[in-house]
């Protein structure tokens, strides 16, 4: 699927028919989602460019994340999406030449949606490929800032819960690794997105009268990093706690059978005495015998118990 997008008058207009893209005049954008091979060739033809192969769209290499070629910026970067299955991550291709933007991904993206409704709401604001570009990565970075301040208020829920029932489930635990993995997988794309902004910002081919707001861009960017350190190192202070719990009831566990075990000591060897076959042992040959041995259990258990609940271990 290609979108054109070009501007008439003070208005941006879309065109979904890609044999139109020669004949259409003020191009500020082509968004190509999951195109076939036959659409990205004829894109390239009529646009003069050239698109990565999926290979290298993918690289981590700052030589294919940012390059400038014959006047053209070339730049990828790593968007993330996030639902009830888990998070994917997916990388986005952009291709600034002569004031047009050309996007390559593959498959839907809720920002790419998002950024045509802001546009169509606020037309006058787009000139061209630029401002496309940035409300784009504005639009992506609003998303990020979403996806963590719903991770926060997911740790301060996990917290409650672990303050007010004081006691460990297997299940906070799984939540708290799977909330670690996200954060951490939002820092990576936030610090890919930085570099590849830098890169931008020392391009010579991007426009000057815009280099302040891509200045913005990256403050943002940085203070969704600063974010996700903060909402790490709680995560980080969940688990301690977390653990911790588990130390106590374990501890507490420990506790009960070594009292249990220290009190039975006690009525253990008296019953071992008396039940030793000798002749000579007290109160062995009378009837009344066996009630003693029993008293003499009980009462050893019971001076045990009294000593430790004046020791108050107990």
């Amino acid at each position: 699927m290609v979108r054109i997008f070009y501007k008439e008058g003070r208005l941006i207009k879309r065109e979904n028919d890609i044999r139109e893209l020669g004949k259409v005049k003020n191009l500020v954008w082509v968004d190509l989602q999951s195109p076939s091979a036959e659409e990205e060739e004829w894109v390239e033809n009529k646009c003069n460019i050239s698109f990565q192969t999926p290979q290298e769209i993918v690289e981590i290499e700052s030589s294919s994340r940012f390059f400038e070629q014959n006047e053209t910026i070339n730049a990828n970067s790593n968007f993330l999406r996030i639902d009830r299955d888990g998070y994917e991550n997916y990388p986005v291709s952009f291709i600034l030449n002569h004031n047009v933007l050309f996007t390559y991904r593959r498959g839907d993206s809720k920002t790419f949606a998002d950024t045509v409704k802001k546009m169509k709401v606020s037309p006058e604001g787009v000139q061209g490929g630029v401002d496309f570009m940035l409300l784009l990565l504005e639009t992506r970075i609003e998303a990020d800032a979403d996806y963590l301040e719903s991770i926060s208020r997911e740790i301060s829920t996990i917290s409650k819960d672990l303050t007010h029932e004081q006691k460990a489930r297997q299940e906070v635990l799984i939540r708290i690794s799977a909330l670690q993995e996200i954060t951490m997988v939002l820092r990576e794309t936030s610090i890919d997105k930085q570099r590849v902004l830098s890169g931008i910002l020392r391009s010579q081919y991007f426009p000057e009268d815009r280099k302040e707001h891509l200045r913005i861009i990256l403050k943002d960017i940085n203070s969704l990093l600063e974010y996700t350190t903060f909402n790490f190192e709680r995560l980080e202070y969940l688990q301690n706690t977390f653990m911790g719990l588990i130390n106590l009831e374990q501890s507490q566990v420990i506790k009960i059978f070594t009292v249990v075990t220290i009190i039975f000591m006690p009525p253990t060897l008296i019953a071992g005495i008396f039940g030793m076959n000798y002749n000579h042992i007290p109160t062995t040959a009378e009837p009344w015998g066996f009630g003693v041995s029993l008293f003499l259990m009980i009462l050893s258990s019971l001076i045990v118990l009294w000593f430790f609940r004046r020791k108050r271990w107990i």
